[in-house]
């Protein structure tokens, strides 16, 4: 079934767009609210059918790259894939209507209930995927969800709109539970948005992290993103290097959980330049580090025209020439410090790996610890090993919410079918990152949670059982 998928401006203006918006949306909640879970879990189904009828999916993708000018199409349709297939699967069987816990020793009961209509605010990095994730996570907790995407990205949001639109009216559900704004997609329009919803969910710059968070409306956002990935001595390093390119180069590094630095120890270091340069990276020397340099920051800002382009490309951009250029996967940098006064240390959204050589694993520690007082804390950081000491010393001393072990990060971090976290392309980064929580995004967040409280029996402790021991101590 073909479906309009057309960018329209809309004949209202200003505030009164979002007003009739939100007014449509809260109408389609109401009668949601009172979905049974099974019809529930019907509504969850036809949003995500919606992306991933191959059709459907292909067209995303290729309106997202011709729109957008990031990633690479085939990637797209993977990641549309699998984020969505992931986030249906951890959904699966999971209550969010009525009663969904009973503890009956506290006497207590908890209900789902939803938050109202949810404000989803999106990058153009990915301008399918992530708007199907907020999309599909807030019909699961019996919302409605109103997106916002960047300007580059509302061809392709439209399109996904009317697609799930499509299959809403098959089941005979609202199709104003989920909306786009209209064109054209401005920063006034997005600010009232977020000030008339009930809940904001933002991912993107952080500009606009900081506007959700002073909407005024409760907001979630997302912390930057620097992923740092240490080598160490103990690694399977022809794995290793295959795994961090992999990660590296997928959707041309559109991905904020794609390695931007790599830190290798001393030890090993030559060996694993080489496997990395067997996985189709390419050391750049001196002269040719400090021409991509000044291709990528011309005026001291990270230049959009190499975001998420094919490492060929941005080569030819900076004038290196030569065969290797031509079949290079992604190019390395090797540096020394970090900050401002090396663009190299901070993330690049593009097929560019910084290499930094350390001493020993506590060199690594400093290192990573560096690069995330400049850019990135709280995110998450990677680690190749057998060493288990060594993960669990990134866990308790590095400002990182996650710490990901002997895997393609960025297939990792939003979770994996072969890890616990859960599917998400919205990762929280703790107080580190400026963040009010620190998991995945997922279904839980768009919940409020009802609590039945009854009496239980009294246990009062006694003043010995909570200050015997302090006191013998130090009276």
């Amino acid at each position: 079934m073909s479906v309009d998928t057309n960018v329209k401006a809309s004949p209202l203006s200003g505030n009164g767009i979002i007003s009739e918006l939100v007014s449509k949306a809260r109408v389609a909640q109401k009668d949601y609210e009172h979905y049974s879970q099974q019809r529930v879990d019907e509504v969850v189904s036809a949003a995500g059918w919606a992306i991933m009828q191959p059709e459907h999916n292909r067209t995303l993708a290729e309106m997202a790259v011709r729109d957008t000018g990031l990633g690479n199409v085939d990637d797209k349709i993977l990641k549309n894939y699998r984020k969505t297939l992931g986030l249906l699967r951890d959904l699966k069987n999971t209550k969010t209507v009525g009663i969904i816990a009973e503890y009956p020793e506290r006497g207590l009961v908890e209900i789902a209930r939803p938050v109202g209509v949810v404000a989803a605010i999106t990058p153009s990095t990915n301008p399918a995927a992530t708007p199907a994730n907020k999309v599909i996570n807030a019909l699961k907790g019996r919302n409605a969800v109103i997106i916002a995407p960047s300007p580059k990205g509302l061809s392709t949001c439209i399109a996904l709109v009317a697609y799930i639109h499509v299959e809403l009216k098959k089941i005979g559900a609202p199709v104003d539970l989920v909306q786009c704004l209209p064109a054209p997609i401005t920063k006034e329009a997005t600010q009232e948005l977020m000030r008339q919803a009930d809940l904001v969910v933002a991912t993107g710059s952080q500009n606009n992290i900081r506007s959700a968070y002073a909407s005024g409306t409760p907001a979630f956002g997302v912390g930057a993103g620097n992923v740092a990935s240490i080598i160490d001595s103990s690694a399977n390093l022809h794995e290793a290097a295959q795994k961090i390119a992999s990660s590296k180069t997928f959707d041309n590094a559109t991905s904020c959980s794609s390695e931007n630095s790599v830190v290798v120890l001393d030890s090993i270091y030559d060996s694993a330049i080489a496997e990395l340069i067997e996985a189709g990276g390419i050391l750049l020397n001196t002269e040719e580090k400090s021409r991509l340099q000044e291709t990528m920051w011309p005026s001291g800002k990270l230049d959009a025209a190499v975001t998420a382009q094919l490492a060929p490309k941005i080569a030819k951009m900076a004038g290196l020439a030569g065969p290797s250029f031509a079949g290079a996967k992604f190019l390395m940098v090797e540096e020394v410090g970090t900050g401002p006064d090396y663009p190299y240390s901070g993330e690049k959204l593009s097929p560019v790996l910084t290499v930094y050589r350390a001493r020993d694993f506590d060199h690594a520690c400093q290192i990573v610890n560096a690069v995330y007082s400049y850019q990135g804390a709280g995110h998450s950081v990677g680690i190749h090993t057998s060493d288990d000491e060594h993960v669990l010393r990134l866990g308790n001393e590095l400002p990182v919410c996650r710490v990901i072990v002997n895997q393609a990060h960025c297939f990792a971090t939003g979770g994996s079918f072969e890890n616990g976290l859960p599917f998400s392309l919205s990762m929280g980064c703790g107080t580190w990152g400026g963040n009010n929580f620190s998991d995945n995004m997922n279904y839980k967040h768009y919940l409020n949670i009802t609590r039945i409280v009854r009496r239980i029996p009294e246990r009062m402790p006694s003043e010995e059982e909570i200050f015997g021991e302090y006191l013998r101590k130090y009276n």
